[in-house]
């Protein structure tokens, strides 16, 4: 199993960006996904994630501007950042719980994308 994501890069604080994160492999169903981010000289922390039903959970600190979401048929999380602000800036991981087709459930973690947001 491998999540990749994508849509990082360079964003102005006030814009919006869009994060995406694929599951692909031997998959036969997805629990919880989410996104967490690393800025430099921290530690990872949860930005947001969401159920198999699609409740979802956020940071304080991404709330109302920040939208998690899920298309189950393609395996897919996406983050939408709405009016980013330069405290933003950092790594973004998305995370999976699969049940893969063992019929255990495993942990997997992406590859990372760097979103800045200058000001």
């Amino acid at each position: 199993v491998q999540l990749q994501a994508s849509g990082g890069g360079l964003v102005q604080a006030g814009g919006s960006l869009r994060l995406s994160c694929a599951a692909s492999g031997s998959i036969f169903s997805i629990n919880d996904m989410g996104w967490y981010r690393q800025a430099p000289g921290k530690q990872r922390e949860l930005v947001a994630t969401i159920t198999s039903g699609g409740s979802t959970n956020y940071a304080d600190s991404v709330k109302g501007r920040f939208t998690i979401s899920r298309d189950n048929a393609k395996n897919t999380v996406y983050l939408q950042m709405n009016s980013p602000k330069p405290e933003d800036t950092a790594v973004y991981y998305c995370n999976a719980d699969v049940i893969r087709d063992d019929g255990y459930e495993y942990d997997y973690w992406g590859q990372g994308t760097l979103v800045t947001v200058s000001s």
